[in-house]
């Protein structure tokens, strides 16, 4: 088979045309980012009499939404027991109560419009096969229930191997995410309202009414700014980068001779797994996944595919791998998404970040709570999601053992001995010495090469090799850059420079 890293749910449907941005227009609502965070947005504010636009760097929902396992649930491993004990109950309820709705509004809204997206209302397990994890477990469930989550603790579950216990969430829900945003973006363009892909956001200008401004020079001018791309493209001095940092994981589709237990599944052990079943062309595939690492920080990333292929043979009989690819997510320092206004001093500028593994129904809630701002001035749920909120004490723990990484990345990766000729096979990539520079080499199947300056060009962090994916890496906080040089994903904002065009572009955007 011809392996590549398209996802499952970007292979099985029709890319997008929307146009890209070539004028400067007014709106009143600029979004940025076309994915399930952004779209939902610009769906409800219009709804809401607004005129919007969603501008996208690449095509929408090709991102994170485009990458995800697609379970929508309030089920996110082990969260609540430790949410009570670190924010207490009263924030903890917000918590719940903003991803159950979100659960309930997702299932109402595809059923109201019909939306054809493989919809299936199914539970959702946290298991363990370890006797030290049952406890946890337990309380796990018990924290839910004191939430009003529709949860209990169950010895056995329906995977074809036994578990010491669970937690299961009931009337959760899967679905095709794609799709589902499709679906949804349809009814944007029109009355004053626009999707423009292809138009990447570069800055924005702070006021009354804010603008946009984008890589080719065009401007959006809107009372209100809503930063959904995943990652904050803009910081506003919310040193959202020293806040942050970026996970990769691994997910696979197969076809399997077994049928696949019904429900959606999550370990809490080592080695980590994830898997569900899906749909597709009159049966069912299994989608598996599992090899969390800090971006850039793993072992080479063909490897992690290679450890969940045989992971998923010690379960099933494989009949054939049909999609392998990785995503993306972002943690936030205490495991709670930032949702809200971007900085005490931007009351008009919005962020939707840091979902952690948790994107569909945390998108979803964010759409709403930032419409309630927008629209009412408040949200039920805005105190836990907050991006102003107190730091906890793990939190500042956190912050200091992550940007101490940074900084070690950041040093370590320029005082990294390259090799001093550029001695490299097909489909290989890896860095070199170059005309006395640091720089990173790619050869392509057919001989071709690919010289580039591997600093990225967010902070200045130096790109590590991804063998899986053909990509360079941020080790920092992220970015991906494909063997070309073109931006994968942000928050880099300028793609890399041949190294005899000179130095890359570093402009953070952060000290503004």
């Amino acid at each position: 088979m011809d392996r590549n890293t398209t996802p499952y749910w970007i292979g099985t449907t029709e890319d997008t045309n929307y146009p890209e941005l070539t004028e400067d227009i007014t709106v009143d609502a600029g979004i940025v980012g076309g994915g399930l965070a952004g779209i939902t947005s610009a769906y409800l504010l219009k709804k809401e009499g607004f005129k919007v636009a969603v501008i996208e760097a690449d095509r929408i929902c090709k991102a994170a939404t485009g990458h995800t396992t697609a379970k929508i649930t309030s089920q996110h491993t082990l969260t609540y027991d430790k949410a009570i004990k670190t924010f207490g109950k009263e924030l903890t309820q917000q918590y719940a109560d903003a991803n159950q709705h979100a659960v309930k509004f997702m299932t109402d809204l595809v059923k109201s419009c019909n939306i054809q997206c493989n919809y299936e209302l199914k539970s959702a397990y946290v298991f363990t096969q370890d006797q030290k994890s049952v406890e946890k477990i337990r309380k796990e469930a018990e924290a839910a229930v004191s939430l009003g989550i529709p949860a209990e603790f169950v010895p056995e579950t329906p995977l074809p191997f036994p578990v010491l216990g669970a937690v299961r969430f009931t009337d959760q829900a899967q679905f095709h995410p794609r799709k589902y945003v499709l679906a949804l973006a349809e009814n944007i363009p029109g009355d004053g309202s626009y999707i423009f892909e292809n138009t990447r956001a570069v800055d924005v200008d702070e006021g009354e009414t804010c603008t946009i401004k984008t890589v080719n020079g065009k401007k959006v001018k809107a009372r209100h700014v809503i930063i959904a791309s995943h990652y904050p493209f803009y910081d506003g001095k919310g040193m959202y980068f020293a806040r942050m940092y970026p996970s990769r994981s691994y997910l696979l589709a197969f076809k399997v001779e077994e049928d696949i237990p019904d429900g959606m599944f999550i370990n809490v052990d080592t080695p980590g797994m994830t898997l569900r079943s899906q749909s597709h062309e009159g049966g069912r595939i299994l989608i598996f996944g599992g090899e969390a690492h800090k971006t850039a920080h793993g072992e080479q990333t063909s490897a992690h595919y290679e450890n969940l292929r045989k992971l998923v043979r010690t379960m099933f009989t494989v009949k054939e791998e049909l999609y392998h690819w990785s995503t993306q997510d972002y943690y936030t320092l205490d495991g709670i998404p930032y949702v809200g206004r971007l900085t005490s001093n931007t009351p008009n500028i919005y962020v939707a970040t840091g979902f952690k593994k948790w994107g569909m129904t945390n998108s979803t809630a964010a759409a709403i709570i930032i419409k309630d701002l927008i629209i009412k001035g408040k949200s039920s749920w805005e105190g836990i999601y907050s991006p102003q909120r107190a730091a906890t004490g793990t939190a500042a723990a956190t912050f200091i053992a992550q940007n101490a990484d940074v900084a070690m990345q950041l040093i370590s990766g320029k005082i990294e001995n390259p090799d001093d000729e550029i001695d490299i096979e097909k489909g290989e990539g890896k860095v070199v010495e170059y005309k006395g520079k640091r720089t990173g080499v790619y050869k392509d199947e057919v001989g071709k090469l690919y010289l580039l300056d591997i600093t990225c060009t967010h902070m200045g962090c130096e790109l590590q090799w991804n063998d899986g994916e053909k990509s360079w890496d941020c080790p920092c906080h992220g970015s991906r850059f494909s063997y070309d040089g073109s931006i994968m994903e942000g928050p880099a904002l300028y793609p890399l420079n041949h190294p005899d065009k000179g130095r890359n572009q570093v402009e953070p955007n952060v000290f503004k």
